[in-house]
């Protein structure tokens, strides 16, 4: 890439864009205002960027330009199959004046607009490839030009992904041990008093006579549950690393990345609904029973295939956990630990949980949590 290729115009241009991604501290902001800013720099109407696992599949996607009843439509992002795939597996650039035409053209999602002009960049955060940035339908399609200033823009990217990461490295590992140490003796100390005095209440309160004072008992002991609960989540909040806003997303980006590496199973997430404020204690459970089940199905289904669709409503987050694995009778299997642990927990956060299975048809967990 050379710089001097591009005109003045273009190359300002690129040097605010390049100011604009460096300048977010949050990676799902990097993510989305790399894909913006792609799409400013080319005219391409729509973009995207698809994190990549160890595999090559798609664990996120963050899109761009599509209305949103389209978008809601085109359902899941693509499988990271045909030439989106291609980009990966070869981590070069791909042009192409109709996508269409190409003989990778495959894998995208059934209601997905017919696509022409296209061009995909590797996104790499240091060595490693991140994922990969994508535009689409420019009229009159994509130029050298074009490519070289998103090439640039896509390095610019990886080295902010890259500068994020160090950060939130280096801001757990200054502080992670006095939280911890914080966190530990709030619970050892506090909450465990304060549930010995409960404890004491509700025995005083079985031999009180009096109505009155029995119900006042009893409210006292409620007082001290609802306390119990908050302070347990403010330690949850403290244990989580100083600097590190956490989301759902990037949880689970994490959680799959991490878990599906070992396997030759393709796991897809997709998001719908609000899910940018959702407390620290759902992030936790919702994270939790993901992990229960992806473990599960990684190790046991047999699959090549798993699907995790997360929904944000108003009171309630919904997750769905599918395979199409060999699949189970749950009246005959013996309950294990995992299944054990996810209803445990589904239970314990007030929300509630099914597991529906066949042999050989697969298995789908659902599990919604209460905000």
């Amino acid at each position: 890439m050379v710089l001097r290729q591009f005109t003045p115009a273009r190359l300002r241009d690129l040097v605010e864009g390049a100011a604009a991604v460096a300048g977010q501290t949050d990676l799902q902001a990097i993510l989305a205002t790399t894909v913006e800013i792609a799409m400013d720099l080319t005219g391409a109407p729509h973009g995207a960027l698809g994190v990549v696992g160890q595999h090559g599949s798609l664990v996120d996607f963050v899109h761009a330009g599509f209305d949103p009843e389209t978008a809601e439509s085109i359902g899941g992002p693509p499988q990271g199959r045909g030439v989106l795939g291609l980009i990966s597996r070869e981590g070069r650039t791909v042009r192409l004046d109709d996508i269409s035409q190409h003989p990778d053209s495959v894998g995208m999602p059934q209601h997905h607009p017919a696509m022409g002009p296209f061009l995909g960049v590797p996104v790499r955060a240091g060595p490693s490839l991140f994922g990969n940035l994508y535009l689409t339908d420019k009229e009159g399609g994509f130029t050298e030009e074009d490519e070289a200033l998103v090439e640039a823009l896509a390095m610019i990217a990886g080295t902010a992904i890259r500068t994020v990461r160090l950060q939130r490295r280096l801001q757990s590992l200054a502080v992670a041990e006095d939280r911890e140490r914080i966190a530990r003796d709030l619970h050892d100390a506090i909450i465990q008093d304060l549930f010995a005095v409960g404890l004491s209440l509700q025995g005083q309160a079985l031999k009180v006579v009096d109505p009155e004072i029995r119900r006042a008992l009893e409210q006292d002991v409620e007082s001290l549950d609802r306390t119990i609960t908050s302070l347990r989540g403010f330690i949850f909040d403290l244990g989580a690393p100083a600097g590190d806003q956490r989301t759902l997303r990037s949880e689970l980006r994490e959680l799959v990345t991490r878990l599906a590496g070992p396997h030759d199973t393709e796991v897809q997430v997709t998001y719908t609904g609000t899910l940018d404020t959702l407390p620290g204690r759902v992030i936790e459970d919702a994270t939790q029973l993901v992990r229960e089940s992806l473990s599960n199905s990684l190790r046991h289904s047999e699959a090549d295939r798993i699907s995790i669709e997360i929904h944000g409503g108003d009171d309630r987050l919904a997750l769905t956990i599918s395979d199409n694995g060999i699949g189970f009778d749950p009246a005959d299997v013996a309950w294990g630990l995992g299944l054990t642990n996810l209803r445990e927990r589904a239970t314990r956060a007030g929300g509630q949980i099914s597991i529906d299975s066949e042999a050989e048809t697969g298995t789908t967990i659902r599990a919604s949590l209460p905000l």
